[in-house]
């Protein structure tokens, strides 16, 4: 049973899938909800629609099998879960309404392969994120994510019972069960202490009538994914705005690879590690736009997972990458999976969230506390996370400026981090603790 706790340890499929359908539960939701989104605002049928989600999952699974077992120098070996990023819906909405989904799925495809080539030349820049900036945006990555969490508790933002007595009771129910679960669970019920309070709060959700089965019986039993479903098209301003927010998406990639390396693995990243996994991030990101699909990206959710349980063996993990796949190739499957109520996986992500600021913190006392450390994070999370909750701020500057950093705590984080790390006196860095 040890071999869950290793990446290379030899696992027979029955223990390995539990584990890897764990994972899959925690970003399901989260992987296929930017494109019913996106479908929504630029009008796609239902059919075309169904496509997309479809292939969104298969996407993702591929992602991840990348990033576990890498071809050449492209994933970085590690249990990182990959699934659509939300970084993009914004400008993927602004592109696709104005300009045609052609338009936007050619920015996805160049933009794509420039992050792909920035994480294959890491050397030539990773100066630029050393271990305190990375944690700086690791525990800005955790904060940003506790609004999500807490959304879903309450039903998920703009539901209609959002906040209701049932959310709550069936949010609390899967928060008390997963947290009972992992302190008094032994062995294996302790690392499945996710999955567990999922089942719980799932079957309590049913008995309150929380879950509608309709939409099962409309899907095709089996479905193949659509190749180029839009023609691209190459638009200067569209690739160059996708290609700001594909630098903020890996940020948030080097973020989470640092992370899990910190907080499941108990050791830092490698430069060779960051690299892989920001190239895969980039490359598949350009595969994606060949399926009429937005960028993909590192999961936090499921670096949260792997903190709590740590189970980082790469076959488990595996299993539920193909599990991703299945479900595209067989959309009831997906479609049961998507039953979920927000409530349910708000209960189980709350604290998978808060467990990534913690990782964060244990990377910066690594790190020291010294004066130049500690201007370093606590200004940039200062500017970071208290600017981006007044987004009004932004009204001033260009809309390509607020699309980037209006909402978005991380990149703010990122940038400041980085500034401030090129400007401060390195002399600082020894004026220890004392």
């Amino acid at each position: 049973m040890s071999s869950i706790y290793e990446l290379d340890g030899r696992i027979p499929l029955q223990q390995a899938f539990p584990f890897g359908l764990q994972h899959i539960l925690a970003m399901f939701v989260a992987n296929i909800t930017p494109i019913i989104i996106l479908s929504g605002v630029i009008g796609l049928d239902k059919g075309g629609s169904a496509s997309l989600i479809q292939n969104c999952m298969i996407i993702a699974g591929i992602g991840t099998l990348i990033q576990l077992y890498p071809v050449w120098r492209i994933g970085s070996r590690l249990p990182i879960v990959m699934g659509i990023s939300f970084t993009f819906l914004s400008l993927a909405i602004l592109i696709a309404s104005s300009q045609g989904m052609g338009t936007l799925m050619g920015a996805v495809i160049i933009g794509g392969l420039v992050e792909g080539c920035l994480g294959l030349s890491i050397r030539q820049w990773r100066k630029l994120v050393p271990h305190v900036v990375a944690a700086t945006v690791v525990v800005a990555i955790g904060f940003s994510l506790l609004p999500i969490g807490a959304n879903s508790f309450a039903g998920g933002q703009g539901a209609a019972d959002f906040g209701s007595a049932a959310n709550w009771i069936v949010g609390s129910i899967t928060m008390l069960t997963c947290l009972v679960t992992l302190i008094l669970g032994k062995g294996m019920l302790r690392s499945l202490s996710i999955l567990v309070g999922l089942v719980v709060g799932y079957i309590v959700a049913c008995c309150m009538g929380l879950v509608s089965f309709d939409n099962i019986k409309e899907m095709p039993v089996v479905a193949l994914p659509t190749f180029i479903p839009f023609t691209p098209e190459f638009h200067l301003d569209a690739i160059l705005a996708i290609v700001c927010i594909y630098l903020v998406s890996a940020t948030e990639t080097i973020g989470d690879t640092s992370a899990l390396c910190s907080s499941a693995l108990g050791r830092a990243v490698s430069n060779k590690e960051m690299g892989a996994s920001v190239a895969c991030d980039g490359f598949v990101s350009s595969i994606s736009g060949l399926f009429g699909c937005t960028p993909i990206t590192s999961f936090s959710q499921n670096v949260g997972l792997a903190a709590i349980s740590k189970v980082v063996n790469r076959f488990t993990i595996a299993t539920g990458a193909v599990l991703l796949i299945v479900c595209g190739l067989f959309p009831p499957i997906g479609a049961l999976l998507a039953t979920i109520p927000q409530s349910v996986l708000g209960g189980c992500t709350i604290m998978m969230f808060g467990s990534i600021v913690f990782a964060g913190f244990g990377m910066m006392a690594r790190c020291g506390f010294s004066q130049r450390n500690m201007i370093i994070a606590s200004l940039s999370l200062s500017i970071g996370i208290g600017f981006t909750s007044a987004p009004e701020m932004f009204n001033l500057f260009p809309n390509i400026i607020q699309t980037v950093f209006a909402q978005n705590c991380v990149a703010v984080v990122f940038l400041i981090a980085v500034v401030l790390n090129l400007v401060l006196p390195a002399e600082k860095d020894n004026e220890a603790a004392s």
